[in-house]
């Protein structure tokens, strides 16, 4: 059974494998002089994110399963693809389903 995120998301998807499925973070930058530049007006998206659900793990050359690192709850940077990206009824947020090995550093 996947690992939920506890902070009121209600998610329909449960990754299987090695797939976690993260939340992309609204993050709004400021220029030098002190302007905030909304997550519209930058170039590039954030690729930032929230764990919300996380699969089982994969399984080894010997049939051993392999324990996820990552857990619901933390923040994390990720390579995004346009082929990994889910829209889900009812919710405006971006989510992206992306393997373990995508994740490319957790944020303490």
């Amino acid at each position: 059974m996947a690992k939920e995120a506890k902070k009121g998301s209600k998610v329909n998807i449960e990754p299987v494998g090695d797939r976690v499925l993260v939340r992309r973070m609204d993050v709004d930058e400021k220029s030098p002089s002190g302007i905030i530049i909304p997550d519209t007006a930058q170039k590039e998206k954030s690729k930032r994110g929230v764990i919300v659900a996380v699969g089982p793990g994969k399984y080894g050359d010997e049939a051993d399963l392999i324990p996820m690192t990552v857990k619901a709850g933390q923040k994390v940077f990720f390579n995004s693809g346009w082929d990994n990206e889910i829209k889900m009824e009812g919710d405006e947020s971006e989510y992206f389903l992306i393997h373990e090995s995508d994740i490319l550093a957790v944020i303490k």
